[in-house]
Parts: structure tokens; sequence; C-alpha cells
């Protein structure tokens, strides 16, 4: 823990996005704030990442100083990343941010740095770990269910059952789990050592995977940064805490 006694530092990796500046239109890197807050209200120092070409090849430089990793939600990963054509509703991928991620997370939990993946972010751990997507959801499950309306996260609630003994219930503290959801991908093949942790009960779709041989790796499909009764971004914060602890005393 270098920037704070005793706020964990996490990074979050940020979107390549066109944003308007005062008279300027611009291409910029962004993030939600409620990302930045949720971080914040549970106790942690909130750094950006945006993609760096240089960490795909040494990612160590961006990590060291880190004690948690959160990567976010936003565009859909290409699916080159996982072997597959893109499908016609798979749009505005940005291979860039992809391959900066997957670099980040694999040496992340090479290093057992906690990781939290939301949305997009649980979708790319699955692909770094060799795992595939589905596509466009609406062909396979029940897509309303997920994405009610583009843009907004008003009446998306939807419950999931956690599966016992195992992180997710941890974080969470209970069997059902009311969630907000806005994705029209989902997880298709699991990627190499996860595990499911959770899923919608409307109708199976995977909403949680998690890495149980490292200390904290978890992914959730819904977006706790818009729920501020979520406990799942300050489980990742506490996570943050006890390894920075830890390696302050191997220090």
């Amino acid at each position: 823990m270098v920037w704070g006694m005793d706020r964990p530092v996490i990074g979050l990796c940020t979107a390549f996005e066109r944003a308007r500046w005062s008279v300027w239109d611009q291409s910029a890197v962004l993030l939600p704030s409620n990302y930045v807050e949720a971080v914040q209200a549970a106790g942690g120092i909130a750094v950006l990442l945006p993609p760096d070409p240089r960490a795909v090849e040494h990612p160590d430089e961006l990590l060291a100083p880190l004690d948690g990793l959160l990567l976010a939600g936003g565009a859909d990963i290409d699916p080159a990343a996982y072997g597959q054509l893109p499908h016609p509703e798979t749009q505005e991928t940005v291979p860039e941010r992809d391959a900066f991620e997957i670099a980040l997370t694999r040496r992340a939990i090479e290093r057992d740095l906690p990781v939290l993946g939301i949305c997009r972010g649980m979708q790319l751990i699955n692909v770094a770990l060799g795992g595939t997507l589905t596509q466009h959801l609406p062909e396979h499950v029940l897509e309303a269910e997920h994405r009610k309306v583009i843009g907004t996260f008003d009446g998306s609630d939807h419950e999931v059952e956690v599966l016992p003994d195992t992180l997710a219930m941890r974080v969470i503290g209970g069997e059902r789990h009311g969630t907000k959801s806005h994705h029209h991908q989902g997880v298709d093949r699991v990627g190499e050592g996860l595990n499911v942790s959770a899923r919608a009960t409307a109708d199976g779709l995977v909403e949680a995977l998690e890495l149980p041989d490292r200390g904290f790796v978890l992914g959730v499909q819904w977006h706790p940064e818009a729920d501020a009764r979520s406990p799942v971004i300050g489980g990742l914060v506490r996570a943050a805490r006890e390894h920075a602890a830890g390696r302050l005393l191997a220090s």
C-alpha cells in the first residue's frame, strides 16, 4: 500500500470514447463516476488506468503499485480474442482495450492480486482464461431479463441464485441477490480454472465466475456500482486491504 496508510489502491480500467469537452469533440478515456464513487465509499483510492500498449507486454509496471484491479463494463469484446467471427449485433469493439485488459488480468492473477470484473469485466476474465462468449443473448435466453431498457438501469432489477461455499456467497452473504443488469452478451464456455458461482434465477444464465485457487478473483455479470446497497465492490476493497497488509508484512 503505497499511497494511503489504510486505503488500498484500486486500479480501474477505462474505455476509449468520443466526448464533448467545452467546445471540443475528442477521443477520451472515460469511466462512469459511480465506479470511482463506489471504490471511495468502500475505503479505497481509485486510480484510472487508460489502455496502454506498452503494458500489454509489461503489465507489472502498472500492477506493481496496485492493491486491487477492477475491470469495468463497456463495449463488446472483439470476438477474435476468443476465436470467433463477429455476430451482426456485436458492435463498437475496441481491440486495443481488450488486449490491454487481458494482459493485466492474466498477470494480476499470476501475482494473486485481487481482481473484480463487472459485466464486460466478468466476460473479460472468462476470455483471458480461454473461455468464450454468447454474442447475442436474445437468440438463447430471456434477454429482456438482462437489458430491459437500453441506456438505463431503471427497472433493470432481477434476481440471481448464489451458490453455497463460494467467494460470491462470502461477499454477498445470501443465496438470493437482487441485481441491476445491462448486457446483451454472456458467458458460453467457462474459462480454465473458473467456477460458476451464481446464475440468473429466471433463465440460468451465468451471473458470477470465480477462480478458487486465488485469494480474490471474482466476476459478476451485473452492475454493483449502480446499486448503493451492493456489497460487491466493498468485498474487492477489503481483499485489497488484506493484500496490501500482507505485502507490508513481507517487506
